[in-house]
């Protein structure tokens, strides 16, 4: 009798299709989702919608074949697998981010019970670049700019700005007597303000205002660039310099101010980063700089571990050094005796002057 009752429950659960937590959802096919996720939550809710209309473009065109119930965490690990035959772990990972996303508003929405993507493990990322120019790769690749380039890359490297905040600047956002360029839609959704220097003056001056553009950097028609790819690897291209993206213009600026000493609460209010954490991936110490410091360190200590002869040479060849290195500036300095000096102002000579004797 007991089973007779289990068999009619059974029966029942059949009927309703909800046998073995079984739950009947409306058959949607896969591109069919990525347009309703595109037109329904990412373009009214991203800025950067852009990026998942190409994440879901390579992923529909994987995955065309398929109702999205279908889709199985095999199915996922096996696109991951073509993909990164093509693409790097981090591209990959923002289309496997993007697909999970879109697996959640499917349940939100009733179209489907679980998230096969929650079920992948994303690629190990490094993002950490240490690219950065020297100042002969400046003027290399200046060189090499188209002329409606030139202006956009001298801007990057005076401001640190993103790529897409100096393409959608517009003359109302530039302030040429207060020296101020005013970021009103950032990545961090905050508005921002960045100091011009006497460099980027003298070019933003130069640019000529089409009659029919609000935007600073337009063609000849006034229409805004909206990419400045293909001319940013042609000038890289004549100019010989390699494993350079135009982002790294920004780590270029950081690079070299923290190398002169700017402070890391500085760097984070030029970058607009909300988080310090953000801005320490752009302070990379060249080696040369790095070994200088520890250089400074080992003469600190140099009377712990020097032999007193070579100490004594040591500071003989310091001391020729020093009176070399402050002669150009008429300073004061100090040699192994402890005596202090003046030296000579550039072009003199190399003599010594008594302390409290300045050059005539």
């Amino acid at each position: 009798k007991q089973a007779l009752i289990v068999l009619q429950k059974r029966k029942v659960q059949l009927a309703e299709g909800k046998f073995l937590d079984i739950e009947k959802y409306p058959k949607i096919g896969f591109g069919e989702m990525a347009k309703l996720y595109i037109e329904t939550y990412s373009k009214p809710n991203k800025k950067s919608f852009w990026r998942d209309e190409i994440s879901l473009r390579h992923l529909a065109s994987f995955f065309k074949t398929k109702y999205l119930a279908e889709v199985t965490s095999l199915d996922v690990e096996k696109y991951k697998a073509q993909r990164l035959q093509r693409r790097s772990p981090a591209t990959v990972n923002r289309e496997l981010a993007c697909l999970k996303h879109m697996f959640n508003k499917a349940i939100e929405w009733g179209k489907v019970k679980e998230n096969p993507v929650s079920k992948v493990k994303l690629f190990r990322e490094d993002n950490t670049r240490t690219r950065y120019l020297e100042k002969e790769e400046v003027k290399a690749l200046l060189d090499a700019c188209a002329e409606h380039l030139r202006p956009i890359v001298i801007t990057a490297l005076n401001t640190g700005m993103r790529k897409g905040e100096i393409l959608n600047l517009k003359w109302s956002d530039v302030d040429l007597i207060r020296g101020k360029i005013y970021i009103r839609n950032s990545k961090s959704g905050k508005p921002r303000d960045v100091d011009i220097n006497q460099w980027l003056a003298d070019t933003l001056i130069e640019i000529p205002r089409h009659p029919r553009s609000a935007y600073l950097f337009c063609d000849k028609d006034g229409k805004q660039y909206k990419s400045v790819r293909r001319s940013f690897e042609t000038a890289k291209r004549k100019a010989g310099i390699e494993n350079l993206w135009f982002h790294d213009l920004r780590h270029n600026l950081a690079s070299h101010l923290a190398m002169a000493g700017v402070g890391s609460e500085t760097l984070q209010e030029i970058l607009g980063h909300r988080d310090y954490r953000m801005t320490r991936r752009y302070i990379h110490l060249s080696p040369a700089h790095k070994k200088e410091s520890l250089e400074l360190f080992c003469r600190l200590m140099d009377t712990i571990w020097t032999p007193k002869l070579k100490r004594r040479k040591s500071c003989e060849t310091s001391d020729r050094q020093n009176l070399n290195q402050y002669k150009h500036f008429g300073t004061r300095c100090r040699g192994s005796s402890g005596v202090e000096h003046w030296t000579e102002n550039p072009g003199v000579g190399s003599s010594i002057l008594p302390l409290g004797t300045r050059p005539t």
